[in-house]
């Protein structure tokens, strides 16, 4: 351990050998990557190995993993979208922040922890992890889902009410003395935010898009400008008092009308889960184990407090403002953790002699609990919407016009195909289909796929292939075939349950024609047909099929002329 200790390149080489081992491990157990490298980070912390020393280096790499991953979330976002979901997104995020805060408090002073501990540990419960919620809803996909775009938008509102709490608590001398947040003032952080949203719309309207043609004729330079772009938004935003986070999602946005950004996105997303590996090691080690044990009962309250109060609280505010109950369940998911940022908050605290060295292993122990428990929540979040979702009725305005109006309420009768799924594939045949004269209605649950299908003259809905009311609204008795074109999920957990579902919802809202899904391993063809499909598609196999067929000389079937589409395959169910 000396031997690595004495040598920076060494100890990082050994990091990333114990995160592909325990990640390998993880893998077999099933267990989410987050979890394992979060554990990398506690045995080769303080309390286990003690193999962590270069916290500067592995610090500045953290950060600028964070700054990357925000950058990539800005650079996808939709202009309108966001100004659709402004007013939930500002609703909930203050809804949950103010809700946290006050009933946090009244718990504290329950367990007899002190007025300023409470308040200590009050505000440190509010504290939800933008980066790891990004990090789990990009890997599932589910960053462009009109759940995971709330979530984004109410997480920022929390990130910024956090940084202007600092400020102000600083300024009374209740908190964050003597840190970079807490050095501003509320009006100077607002005018520094307004200057960068005002740089952001001039560089979108006059730069972005000859500089970046120019910079695509040498595909790595672009590359580079994007990174150099994400850090320097990224340094800005942390110098002025609005954080990293702010900083590099500002900076995503200011490229996202490219014609590039997919490039970029693709090609910057490897070293993003490369940085970011560095970001879950950082916030491992600096969990002391030893702090552990003092206050278990207490944890525990708090830790059910943040798994269940923060995700009912967003379910009930968006249903009062007319989500359906899954929506508000899988956002209200997001915020069943607390994040990094709480344990450096308490830890200030104890700096300062304001509260004793246990709470901070309090917030230590309920920061452990909700991060590994609100990860396995949000990456199986629809398997336990099938159990809970019967129960949740209560949180559901009738009618939920929110989503309905999003997606346009169709009641036409006239379709022959409703087709769940608009990617490239889902696209394709859509439009197909609309060459021979055949009215399909397009479903996806991400609203950005659905306003590409109706730009492309297109009849699309909005909604979820697993609501077992959606299905039953929609018009399927007379329709003759449902086709999903689903995909395989990209964390492996797979889709085959809700396919099976769709079947058997489509079933049960009198659906009597035949349903076809799409496959892309051959393995699954025989369960989806032992669930009741009754034909399976396989997207490769057929294409592949089809090239040896003109390959090989067969007689070519008149073919249709139909333009490239640029979409990606986004549903998520």
């Amino acid at each position: 351990m000396e031997l690595i200790a004495q040598s920076p390149f060494a100890e990082i080489s050994a990091l990333l050998v114990m995160a592909a081992v325990i990640g390998f491990l993880g893998i077999i157990l099933r267990q989410p990557l987050i979890v394992s490298f979060i554990a990398v980070g506690l045995i080769a912390g303080p309390s286990v190995l003690d193999v962590v020393h270069s916290d500067e280096q592995i610090s500045l790499l953290s950060e600028l993993g964070i700054a990357v991953l925000l950058f990539l979330v800005g650079i996808k976002l939709d202009v309108k979208l966001i100004r659709s979901l402004g007013g939930v997104a500002l609703m909930t995020g203050l809804g949950q922040v103010a809700f946290t805060s006050v009933f946090g408090y009244l718990i504290g002073l329950a367990l007899g922890l002190g007025h300023v501990t409470s308040l200590y540990v009050a505000v440190a419960l509010t504290f939800s992890s933008t980066i790891i919620i990004v990090k789990l809803l990009s890997d599932k996909r589910e960053i462009d889902s009109l759940h995971g775009q709330i979530a984004l938008g109410f997480l920022i509102v929390q990130d910024l009410v956090v940084v202007l709490a600092m400020i102000v608590l600083s300024a009374i001398g209740i908190g964050a003395a003597g840190t970079a947040q807490g050095s501003g003032s509320v009006p100077l952080v607002l005018a520094s935010g307004a200057a960068m949203v005002a740089l952001v719309i001039l560089f979108v309207r006059y730069v972005a898009d000859p500089l970046t043609e120019r910079l695509a004729r040498a595909p790595e330079l672009l590359v580079i400008f994007a990174i150099a772009m994400a850090a320097m938004f990224a340094a800005i935003g942390d110098i002025v008092g609005l954080g990293k986070e702010v900083g590099g999602l500002l900076a995503g946005v200011a490229l996202a009308s490219t014609p590039y950004r997919e490039t970029i996105a693709a090609r910057l997303a490897p070293l993003r889960d490369f940085l970011l590996l560095f970001f879950f090691i950082s916030l491992g080690s600096a969990l002391d184990l030893s702090l552990l044990g003092a206050h278990v009962g207490g944890a525990i309250v708090f830790s059910l407090f943040v798994l269940i109060g923060n995700p009912l609280i967003v379910l009930a505010i968006m249903g009062a403002m007319g989500y359906r109950k899954r929506t508000g369940f899988l956002a209200g998911l997001t915020v069943a953790q607390i994040s990094e940022f709480s344990l450096i908050f308490v830890a200030m605290g104890v700096s300062l002699g304001h509260v004793q060295e246990d709470a901070l292993g309090l917030v230590t122990m309920v920061g452990l609990v909700t991060i590994a428990a609100s990860t396995y929540m949000i990456t199986y979040s629809h398997q336990i919407f099938a159990r809970l979702g019967p129960a949740l009725g209560i949180f559901e305005r009738r009618g939920t016009p929110r989503e309905p109006s999003e997606a346009g309420a169709h009641h036409d009768e006239g379709y022959r195909i409703v087709l769940f799924g608009l990617g490239r594939f889902g696209t394709a045949i859509g439009m197909r289909l609309r060459k021979r004269g055949i009215r399909a209605l397009g479903v996806d649950f991400n609203p950005l796929a659905v306003r590409r299908w109706r730009g492309l003259g297109l009849e699309a809905e909005f909604g979820d292939a697993t609501d077992p009311q959606f299905v039953s609204d929609l018009p399927l008795p007379r329709a003759e075939w449902i086709v999903s074109t689903v995909p395989a999920h990209p964390t492996g957990l797979t889709h085959e349950d809700t396919r099976a579902t769709l079947i058997q919802l489509s079933r049960a809202a009198g659906f009597g024609g035949r349903i076809v899904v799409t496959s892309h391993h051959p393995k699954e063809t025989e369960g989806l047909f032992a669930s009741g499909a009754d034909m399976v598609l396989e997207p490769f196999q057929d294409a592949a099929d089809r090239a040896v067929d003109l390959l090989c000389g067969a007689p070519e079937e008149e073919r249709t002329d139909i333009p490239q589409i640029d979409t990606e395959e986004k549903q998520v169910s």
